[in-house]
């Protein structure tokens, strides 16, 4: 297929005379080898790397968090009266009692607090207890 552009001359004619053109012939693009255009590359081939930077980020940050909170409500679940235990505010006590959703904790010798199990942030190796004292 050829491509035509046509140029008209653009000034007046005089009285009389005709208008002349001249027209240039452009050539075609080049065709690929094979008679095909060239591939074009798709929505996939953008979504491909998006979707392995997802994996990463899901396996480097996302699957160690679940580990650790899977693991620190197991702990909890474990809690009973006697544990010593660090909140998450820094406060360390003895549970005196383990209800289904509280601790009924005793932070100093006759002072008792109730604390949801959400609080409790560590258990407190003896040597460390003895020693924060």
């Amino acid at each position: 297929m050829n491509n035509c552009i046509m140029f008209c001359d653009a000034a007046p004619a005089a009285a009389g005379a005709e208008t002349s053109a001249a027209t240039v012939e452009v050539p075609a693009a080049p065709a690929a080898e094979g008679g095909s255009r060239p591939a074009q590359q798709g929505g996939f081939g953008m979504m491909v790397p998006m979707l392995l930077i997802l994996a990463i980020f899901y396996f480097m940050m996302i699957r160690p968090q679940q580990r650790k909170e899977k693991e620190r409500r197991r702990m909890i679940e474990e809690l009973r009266a006697g544990a010593k235990v660090v909140f998450a505010g820094g406060f360390m006590g003895t549970i005196v009692e383990a209800t289904e959703k509280t601790f009924r904790i005793e932070i100093s010798p006759g002072t008792i607090v109730e604390v949801a199990r959400g609080c409790v942030s560590g258990v407190v190796a003896d040597g460390a207890a003895e020693a924060a004292k």
